[in-house]
């Protein structure tokens, strides 16, 4: 087994596939880049078991074999090398040797059969949504998903599908987030919870891709196919808690306000709130918006005052600072309005302006109980 390959054209492929491999792996073979050569095609793939990732590269070879090949090492050494072809050549004594233009290096290889096998969806539904879109949909919603083993739906993403329209919402039970498309639909209706993990890894690399990703699903997994890459994972097994009914219908009170002034000014006061409820105040009479923060453990305050276009009875509410500075950070918008109903029920925050058509965004925050 030999073949030909250019050494950045490699390292940026499986710099990407690096991604899925875990620092640590229960089995030794996961810490391996399977690599799969069929004539002039060469098929690299990376596996935790629970995401399996594989980039197909153009190469040049005249043989067939797969070898599993150290990753940590191969990425190292790929990383020194200038821009230049390399040779791969798998030895009798199970080692494969990499021919640079200045020397020979040979890595221990294991054989390729001793990697898990991909699964294969049976009669999968089947959707196709441009990777702007996915990335975009990710992106604003991933950080709201949350971290607690004991509640793993909520520790990823939820995807909705419909003729209607698509539907991604993240949450923690402290914040929400629902992001939603009338301009990309689906064929069926159909629903699944997507781990953050992959999430992730299709993040950064959507990002730079204008292909039409397309998104194969079942009951258990779900696959990802655009440009080069495959990306399959298994989803995450129970029933999304019902979003729809924690947002609020009536919301009488709303604050439309500048966001980037908003932003600046919660993080400028709530450096100075409590440490561990990391608490902001917000007072709201007439055109008026009142920031402020206290921590009376060490007699810190501050207080902002900003102009703002409201709505409503006035009314004061708290929220914690760092989920209020994680949405505002993750608008792209110019204003931004946030709709209230009592300071004991949530707060709504939706873009102003800065939308496509067929797009619409809402975050939702939990206030925190203010001691007067």
């Amino acid at each position: 087994m030999k073949f030909i390959v250019s050494s950045s054209y490699l390292l940026k492929q499986l710099q990407v596939l690096g991604n899925v491999i875990n620092s640590s792996n229960t089995l030794p073979i996961l810490d391996n880049f399977l690599f799969d050569l069929d004539h002039n095609v060469l098929t690299v793939s990376a596996s935790d078991l629970e995401t399996t990732m594989s980039a197909t590269l153009g190469i040049d070879s005249e043989s067939k074999g797969s070898v599993a090949v150290p990753a940590k090492l191969l990425l190292e050494i790929l990383k020194t090398f200038p821009e230049q072809p390399l040779t791969f050549t798998v030895e009798e004594n199970s080692t494969i040797e990499i021919s640079s233009n200045s020397g020979k290096y040979a890595l221990a290889y294991a054989p390729g059969n001793e990697f898990p096998k991909s699964v294969n969806l049976d009669d999968p539904s089947v959707t196709l949504v441009p990777a702007d879109v996915l990335a975009t949909a990710i992106s604003k919603t991933i950080f709201a998903a949350g971290n607690d083993d004991l509640r793993p739906v909520m520790s990823g993403v939820f995807f909705q599908f419909s003729p209607q329209g698509l539907t991604f919402v993240a949450t923690d039970a402290h914040k929400l987030v629902k992001y939603a498309r009338t301009d990309v639909t689906a064929s069926q209706v159909a629903d699944f919870i997507m781990p953050k993990k992959p999430l992730n890894i299709l993040k950064n690399i959507l990002g730079t891709s204008d292909a039409e990703v397309k998104i194969e699903y079942n009951d258990s997994n779900a696959t990802f196919s655009f440009d080069n890459y495959v990306l399959m994972c298994r989803l995450i097994d129970g029933k999304y808690p019902n979003y729809e009914a924690v947002i609020p219908k009536e919301n009488p009170n709303k604050l439309m306000i500048d966001r980037s002034l908003f932003l600046s000014s919660v993080r400028r006061v709530a450096i100075f709130s409590n440490k561990t409820t990391h608490q902001i105040r917000l007072k709201i009479a007439g055109a008026e918006l009142n920031v402020s923060a206290e921590d009376i453990d060490y007699s810190n305050k501050a207080e902002e005052r900003l102009t703002c276009d409201y709505q409503g009875d006035d009314m004061q509410i708290g929220y914690n600072s760092r989920f209020l500075t994680e949405m505002l950070t993750n608008l792209q918008s110019d204003m931004i309005m946030l709709e209230m109903s009592l300071p004991n029920r949530a707060g709504i925050l939706t873009p102003v302006d800065g939308l496509e058509e067929g797009e619409t965004v809402t975050m939702l925050v939990m206030p925190v109980m203010l001691n007067s």
